[in-house]
């Protein structure tokens, strides 16, 4: 599973998005209202509870949708979309 929190996202973006746990968790938790990830919780491999979250077919489909309008997306933005695309992404709550 990949695991994927405020803190990796910096990393993965080496800086450029600087995301807070209360703008991030509530957007995961909106997504999963709408159907468009699913979320379960486990352990991480330190032993933290964590919450990870998996692209469901409704959330594939927007996320398509969005990629065929043409909207230029920052690399970093980019980068962490396609390391996350299929694979679960976690977040500690």
């Amino acid at each position: 599973m990949a695991w994927v929190s405020p803190k990796r996202i910096g990393q993965i973006t080496r800086g450029t998005f600087d995301v807070k746990p209360g703008s991030l968790f509530p957007a995961l938790h909106r997504l999963e209202q709408e159907g468009f990830i699913r979320g379960e919780w486990a352990s991480t491999p330190e032993g933290y509870r964590a919450k990870y979250y998996r692209l469901t077919a409704a959330g594939q489909r927007q996320l398509n949708a969005e990629r065929r309008t043409g909207l230029a997306l920052p690399r970093p933005l980019r980068k962490c979309l396609k390391l996350t695309d299929g694979d679960p992404v976690g977040g500690a709550s």
